[in-house]
């Protein structure tokens, strides 16, 4: 028995150190140069070629501060755009002609009865939201798990302050149990950058965490209420099965807009939103943020990291587009997913025209209304071909980079019948790439995960990710479900004890024994 286990201990360490080694030299060099090995000529080979590493962040010594220094420069010319845009909009005469026999103020007036009619009343039910998984103002990464959100010390702004109260009085149970060691009085939100490509980051702010609480429940509201008008937030494949009618037929185009979450203008917002909405998310939203330490009044309503700016958005480009549907008389589809728009493509022009004309920027690179291409939500289409690249993002280092490459290439093959019969050689690079991963991990079905090799069902074992349990608190667990169905659990006559499955973290890999029911497509050739 011992020996069993003495064997079965060192047959594990091996396979520890094995998943946790780097790749060799030559491997790595195969990933970063995989299109080279592909044969041009088709659309879809070029695409793949100009977009696989157009997202690459190298580790270079010096090169993140770069990247960040550039993006907070962009965030603040964009500011700059805000604040002279919010001066013109302003000035707006209300005759000017939008549109064709469009006067702006009859456009605006239609405009805001369709966002009144979408959001519809403002109650205290709107208060009841919920805390996100990240970083806030009181909270680095590490310990932003939402349940520990609901004990301990909180932020929050002067101006939400009063809306503490109406969730004591929404929800009782909150009341109740909702307590904080401490309410912490801040000024600003705090400007922080995440990866984006080789160039540049992405500007993002932490939040006061009860102010991101009440964002939350209007983020919730918003997206509850778009349904009902036919925009589902909670499902990208509408646009991007749009998206591939566009390029087949033309009939529909494809818009998306430069930081568009930054250039939400206040002047803008106070315009289309009914006034005690406008005042409710004037009040919850973080007016001022904090750039290294420099306190700046932002002319941008809300950024990427507030708790609605995604469903306003949405909101307000949806009220737009349709408004000029409306008045130019097309019947064709309108659908909006946070900056990627659908439109008709016969007033292709036109609609570009109004987003500019509320400060909107459209990016060319990434809008088309005619030809045979088509983006949307990560769908990428050629003629009605599915052409989605897939992108290198970081150097290729672990057992996990080379299956994740291994697995995105494999999809990208199946993604049209064909293309497997049309590209012999990219049949071969993946065999010649997979060779390097243990047979053991093969037999895996699901190409988003790095864990297992998408294959014939040779192995049984699969890659995961070492978790150790994490403390948290019952109670804001539990307060945090309760906020996700509140208006249900209001009315259960004090059950708070329910089971939860235990809060984890991520850390190290290793390999398990996976599970042996899956499907697979297999490659052309293979024996």
């Amino acid at each position: 028995m011992r020996s069993i286990n003495r064997n079965r201990k060192s047959r594990m360490n091996r396979i520890l150190k094995n998943s946790n080694a780097e790749l060799s030299g030559s491997v790595q060099q195969m990933i970063r140069s995989l299109p080279d090995c592909l044969l041009g000529g088709s659309f879809v080979v070029d695409y793949l070629k100009s977009e696989y590493l157009s997202k690459f962040n190298d580790s270079i010594p010096g090169s993140a501060d770069l990247r960040r220094t550039a993006a907070i420069l962009k965030w603040k010319a964009t500011e700059e755009h805000n604040k002279s845009f919010s001066e013109l909009f302003q000035k707006t005469d209300p005759g000017f002609n939008i549109l064709p026999r469009v006067r702006f103020v009859d456009f605006i007036k239609f405009a805001q009865k369709l966002v009144s009619d979408i959001l519809g009343e403002l109650t205290d039910d709107v208060v009841i939201g919920n805390f996100s998984g990240g970083a806030s103002t009181s909270r680095t990464r590490l310990v932003s798990e939402k349940s520990g959100k609901f004990v301990g010390m909180a932020d929050i702004t002067e101006s939400a302050m009063p809306y503490i109260d109406v969730i004591h009085r929404v929800a009782p149970l909150l009341k109740q149990y909702f307590t904080f060691y401490s309410l912490r009085e801040v000024e600003s939100a705090v400007l922080f950058t995440v990866p984006k490509n080789a160039d540049i980051d992405r500007c993002a702010c932490k939040e006061p965490d009860i102010n991101m609480f009440l964002q939350k429940g209007v983020g919730k509201h918003i997206r509850r209420r778009l349904r009902r008008f036919g925009q589902n937030l909670n499902d990208q494949s509408i646009n991007r099965s749009l998206a591939r009618v566009g390029s087949l037929n033309g009939s529909l185009a494809t818009i998306d807009l430069s930081s568009a979450s930054d250039t939400i203008n206040i002047s803008v917002v106070k315009t289309l939103l009914p006034m005690e909405w406008f005042e409710y998310l004037n009040d919850i939203r973080s007016q001022t943020v904090d750039v290294d330490g420099e306190i700046v009044r932002t002319a941008m309503f809300s950024s990427m990291g507030n708790g609605f700016t995604f469903e306003l958005e949405s909101l307000i480009f949806f009220a737009l587009m349709k408004t000029t549907s409306y008045f130019r008389g097309n019947r064709g589809n309108i659908s909006v997913y946070g900056d990627d728009i659908i439109v008709p493509s016969m007033d292709y022009d036109t609609y570009l025209w109004v987003l500019s004309k509320f400060g909107f920027i459209p990016n060319e690179k990434k809008s088309f209304g005619t030809g045979p291409f088509r983006e949307s939500c990560g769908g990428h289409f050629f003629s009605g071909e599915d052409v989605t690249p897939f992108y290198l993002r970081k150097p290729p280092t672990h057992l996990t980079d080379l299956i994740r490459v291994c697995n995105q290439l494999r999809r990208w093959l199946f993604a049209e019948p064909a293309r497997q019969f049309e590209h012999p050689e990219a049949v071969s690079l993946w065999r010649d790439l997979s060779d390097h991963v243990p047979k053991m991990f093969w037999g895996g079905h699901n190409t988003d995960l790095d864990t297992q090799l998408v294959s014939k069902p040779l192995g049984s074992w699969r890659l995961v990710r070492l978790s150790r349990p994490k403390k948290t608190s019952e109670l804001g667990r539990y307060l945090s479900w309760h906020c996700d169905n509140w208006n249900r659990a209001i009315e259960n006559d004090g059950d708070i004890n329910p089971t939860f499955p235990p809060m984890e973290t991520s850390s190290l890999c290793r390999r398990r024994r996976g599970n042996s029911a899956f499907t697979y497509v297999e490659l052309l050739y293979e024996e």
